[in-house]
């Protein structure tokens, strides 16, 4: 789902749940695994000059070029605590806090100006003046570092089948996220940093009532946020970093008054 249809998806389920009547209080928390998709990371630099090439030259690298990398991750894991208020027709909305987290993989595919630089001495960019002995290539994947992502969501959901022991779901919801990431490969300091930035997400999911009160749900959610910039620690620029995730997940969720 996309940014502008899951706006247009909250705006109407508030307007349609304002009219509606307030059918009781929930709380709720899950559990999940947390995909983290892979980051085409971009960026442009400062002026600066490399390290050793390799064969005893540098190169004076222009303010404004660009370079980039792909980040591949681990599978994380995925938290989240839930409360809101159920409608008489069928409707529900929610404030939810997440937490997210998941470990570098690899990092590789390094381009700068748009060429590939895998082979050249790790020396180019750790700015050293003596060649290292370890391709670029070599050194980033060995991956390390992490992503964290801790959001607010404003949610609505309207539950199907409702009343019945079975209830299908759909959401969606805005909020804003504190997300932090680290890339070090091979212990090399490059990204380390954190940045709030607008989140959104999209839902499916279905409830089973174990009893008036408690109900126990599994739940897939897409979610994602603008991209991360960051400061470059390695050399100078600027570096913007992609952030999706799919989520896979099992809670429990009682109401206040019974289901």
């Amino acid at each position: 789902m996309t940014f502008g249809r899951s706006l247009l998806f909250v705006s109407a389920a508030l307007m349609l749940a304002g009219t509606a009547h307030a059918d009781g209080w929930y709380i709720g928390g899950s559990i999940g695994l947390n995909n983290q998709s892979d980051s085409d990371n971009s960026g442009s630099t400062g002026a600066f000059t490399t390290g050793n090439l390799g064969d005893g030259t540098t190169l004076d690298v222009a303010s404004g070029t660009s370079y980039g990398w792909t980040t591949e991750f681990d599978s994380g894991m995925a938290y989240s605590l839930e409360a809101g208020l159920r409608y008489d027709t069928g409707w529900r909305s929610g404030i939810e806090i997440t937490r997210t987290d998941a470990d570098v993989d690899t990092h590789k595919n390094v381009a700068l100006g748009g060429s590939p630089i895998g082979t050249l001495d790790a020396a180019a960019i750790a700015g050293s003046p003596t060649p290292l002995g370890v391709s670029i290539a070599d050194v980033v994947a060995d991956g390390r570092g992490d992503i964290t992502n801790t959001g607010l969501f404003v949610n609505v959901y309207y539950d199907f089948n409702r009343g019945n022991a079975f209830e299908p779901y759909l959401g969606a919801g805005l909020g804003y996220a504190d997300v932090e990431v680290t890339y070090n490969p091979s212990g090399i300091g490059v990204i380390n940093g954190s940045e709030s930035k607008f989140a959104y997400q999209a839902k499916a999911g279905a409830t089973y009532a174990i009893n008036p009160d408690w109900g126990v749900y599994a739940e897939y959610a897409y979610r994602a946020t603008e991209d991360i910039e960051l400061q470059n620690q390695l050399f100078p620029g600027s570096l913007e970093i992609e952030n999706t995730q799919h989520i896979l997940s099992i809670g429990a969720r009682y109401r206040f008054g019974g289901l």
